[in-house]
């Protein structure tokens, strides 16, 4: 099963998303979110996801339920909450069309067409908005990959 990391920033009651620029999902808007590295925590994974592709370094407060896709070999996604320590770093353009600061409600708003997996925003939405979040200790002992 493929591992995948990321995390939902949020200021000023908006969250930070990013457009997509590679070929299977050019011009998609998605969590900041990417493959957990052998040896690398959740955690860890999740932290250096974000700076990649957004150039925003991070703290992890919660947990957010985690989502399975199955497909094929299935894949796991696993989310977290963060706050923004530091920005200003150069992110993967490579990658990355652009970072961009969405509210729930514009989030809501948009054609589902526009996010690279709508189920996954869906889901991270309704937790924010339930306060479905889970304490980083549930996670903590977890094995590296």
């Amino acid at each position: 099963m493929e591992i995948i990391v990321g995390c939902a920033i949020l200021k000023d009651n908006k969250i930070l998303m990013v457009r997509e620029s590679k070929k299977k999902c050019y011009g998609k808007l998605s969590f900041p979110a990417g493959h957990l590295k052998e040896n690398e925590t959740v955690f860890e994974g999740a932290i250096r996801e974000t700076l990649e592709e957004t150039g925003y370094k991070v703290e992890l407060k919660k947990a957010f339920p985690i989502f399975v896709h199955n497909d094929n070999d299935g894949v796991m996604l696993m989310h977290f909450l963060a706050e923004l320590v530091e920005e200003g770093f150069k992110y993967n353009t490579d990658e990355i069309l652009e970072t961009k600061w969405l509210s729930i409600e514009e989030i809501k708003n948009m054609d589902r067409e526009e996010f690279r997996s709508y189920p996954v925003v869906e889901n991270i939405i309704n937790s924010l908005e339930n306060n479905n979040l889970y304490n980083l200790e549930m996670y903590r002992n977890l094995p590296s990959v």
